[in-house]
């Protein structure tokens, strides 16, 4: 059985970690407050940009001019899956659970005898994925020393992947990343890139004719690699969020479980000194009658 001084000496190690925990858990409380503005302000641009190119891209689809971002290769045979987790951890299964999508995504298109390649975009999910597809993951992107998200991180991002599809070097491109909800809730989220996906318009939905200038293929040639940047920056948005909501509700459960193992300890340590306490009465009294 443990010393009274060992004891002692657990009881304010939890207490240190606890104080710690608390710490992050303010830490990250702040800053999602302007990560969740962030993430909130960037999706009407994300969804408006979205459903104009969609506008386009219905009527210039049957083009034969139509850029392949919009068409596709006219295969669909390898997959590029663009995974966009954190840089640190922490964070309960925050970046798992983005990793966990894409493998289950990666084993699925393997097992149709599709090939998988991995972009990965933060450390946590290049480690994880690492264990298991190390020859698939052909590029690793790390944002660690980015203090401030821009849209030139995602412009950056943007352009490898572009380079990767013009060289021939893939078909299709899906993006994952964790949708920011609430504190408890960020949702892993798989979204195709390229090609395009085209949604389709409801059957009652009003029918509207536009006129474009330039032409619909070449406005789509110059719109459509800027909507890939912007689906990405959205995406870091949504992580970045994503990650100080889990943190945060992270650290507040590790904090009140540090306080309950306080408690624990405490009471421990009191019924052992009490127990000692009368141990040492006992043998003081014996002592005493034995004279």
């Amino acid at each position: 059985m443990a010393s009274l001084k060992d004891m002692r000496v657990r009881i304010a190690s939890t207490k240190a970690t606890q104080k710690i925990t608390k710490a992050m858990q303010m830490v990250a409380a702040s800053r999602l407050r302007r990560a969740q503005q962030a993430a909130e302000a960037a999706r009407p641009y994300a969804d408006k940009m979205s459903a104009v190119i969609s506008n386009i891209a219905s009527a210039a689809a049957s083009s034969p001019g139509a850029p392949a971002l919009l068409t596709g290769t006219g295969r669909d045979q390898v997959h590029l899956l663009l995974v966009c987790t954190g840089e640190r951890g922490l964070s309960g299964a925050f970046n798992s659970s983005i990793v966990r999508l894409a493998r289950e995504r990666a084993l699925a298109l393997m097992n149709e005898g599709k090939e998988v390649k991995f972009f990965c975009v933060g450390r946590k999910g290049y480690e994880q994925l690492r264990r298991q597809f190390d020859k698939q993951i052909v590029e690793h992107l790390d944002l660690r020393s980015v203090r401030q998200l821009g849209f030139v991180n995602a412009e950056d991002i943007a352009k490898k992947v572009l380079a990767r599809f013009d060289s021939g070097e893939f078909d299709v491109c899906t993006l994952f990343y964790a949708q920011f909800k609430s504190v408890i809730a960020q949702i892993p989220t798989a979204q195709q890139i390229i090609p395009l996906t085209v949604e389709e318009k409801a059957a009652d939905a009003p029918s509207t004719s536009y006129e474009y200038e330039p032409e619909e293929d070449e406005l789509l040639s110059r719109l459509l690699p800027r909507n890939i940047a912007v689906q990405i920056f959205r995406a870091l948005l949504e992580n970045n969020a994503s990650f100080y909501g889990a943190q945060m509700s992270s650290m507040d459960n590790a904090t009140r479980n540090a306080g309950e193992m306080i408690r624990k300890q405490t009471q421990i340590y009191n019924r052992t000194r009490q127990a000692q306490i009368t141990k040492e009465l006992i043998e003081i009294i014996s002592g005493a009658e034995a004279i």
